[in-house]
């Protein structure tokens, strides 16, 4: 889990009495006080994100000079200028509308926790920040069916722990971090369905529905083992690392001759976009994929705007089609 950044600059004025209630002592940074007991809140990859985006906050503000604290709103968009122009330390490109919005939420997030919360602020420098508009369209790299069936027929034939994952992240568009999450014990029935038990995003549980497929990949991995991760890792010991989890798919792309730019992702994006286009109801995808909002889903909707569709013409034949019977 990355660590935040090393602070400086002058520590500003902040109210004591309610630091003193925060994690850690006097001798600690109130900006890695108020960032502890945030963080708190979360947990997993959101925790991490969170984390990883205040560092880099951090990181700018010593560039700059400035206590994070103490920052001001020209602070905060120069950091967006800078991040929406300049390459990035781990991609090598600038960020995204959509990275550059999460990142200008989460520290929304954390200053509002420290004026409302921790009552230790009385100023946020991003509450005025304008947010880049982000694409209503899922920027991910989507597969084509016969892309997908050419992944799993890869994976099947690499080994029966690829089979397993490819097939969970195809056939169920389930997040990487909840597959890699999972354990034996989650894998179980209920009402007649094989189902497996995942945490999603925030924390909350839910039992996916398993096709025959998967339950085919699964079982032929499992084997006999009853306890433990899932996806194991190399050794066999311990539970499948993330990196090497998304190193391995990427080497299955490859060898499927699959787009440059497929991440896990983009199975969960080719899953919501099939399912979609073989007419399943939004809602129904959207509470398979966990998505709080419709419209999050409806990014991965790729034929939204297809002028066929349009409910005019719907309302037009039902109108229309009695004319002259009632003369």
């Amino acid at each position: 889990m990355p660590t935040l950044a090393p602070i400086t600059a002058a520590v500003p004025p902040v109210r004591p009495a309610p630091l003193d209630r925060l994690p850690g002592s006097a001798a600690d940074d109130p900006f890695h006080r108020i960032a502890a007991a945030w963080l708190l809140s979360y947990g997993g990859h959101t925790q991490t994100a969170y984390r990883r985006d205040l560092h880099a906050w951090a990181t700018w503000c010593e560039h700059m000079g400035v206590h994070p604290l103490a920052a001001e709103r020209f602070h905060v968009d120069a950091w967006v200028r800078h991040l929406s122009s300049q390459p990035q330390p781990r991609t090598g490109r600038p960020a995204s509308a959509a990275t550059i919005a999460r990142r200008l939420s989460a520290l929304s997030r954390f200053y509002d926790y420290g004026i409302h919360d921790a009552e230790v602020l009385t100023y946020s420098p991003v509450a005025s920040v304008r947010r880049p508009r982000v694409s209503d369209e899922s920027q991910a790299v989507g597969l084509t069916a016969d892309e997908l069936r050419r992944l799993l027929t890869t994976a099947a034939e690499h080994s029966p722990r690829s089979a397993a994952l490819v097939a969970l992240l195809t056939f169920c568009g389930l997040r990487i971090s909840e597959a890699l999450g999972a354990d034996v014990r989650d894998y179980g029935h209920d009402h007649g369905h094989r189902v497996l038990k995942i945490t999603r995003k925030g924390g909350k549980s839910a039992r996916v529905p398993l096709p025959a497929p998967v339950i085919r990949a699964l079982d032929d991995y499992l084997a006999e083992r009853t306890s433990g991760p899932i996806f194991l890792a190399a050794s066999g010991d311990g539970r499948y690392p993330y990196i090497s989890a998304k190193q391995q798919l990427d080497r299955l792309c490859r060898a499927a001759g699959l787009p440059a730019g497929v991440t896990p992702h983009s199975l969960r994006h080719s899953y919501a976009t099939e399912n979609l286009r073989l007419g399943a109801a939004l809602q129904d995808v959207q509470d398979a994929m966990g998505h709080a909002d419709p419209r999050t889903t409806r990014r991965y909707d790729r034929s939204r705007h297809n002028l066929d569709r349009s409910p005019n013409y719907l309302l037009a034949s039902s109108l229309t089609s009695g004319d002259g019977e009632h003369d």
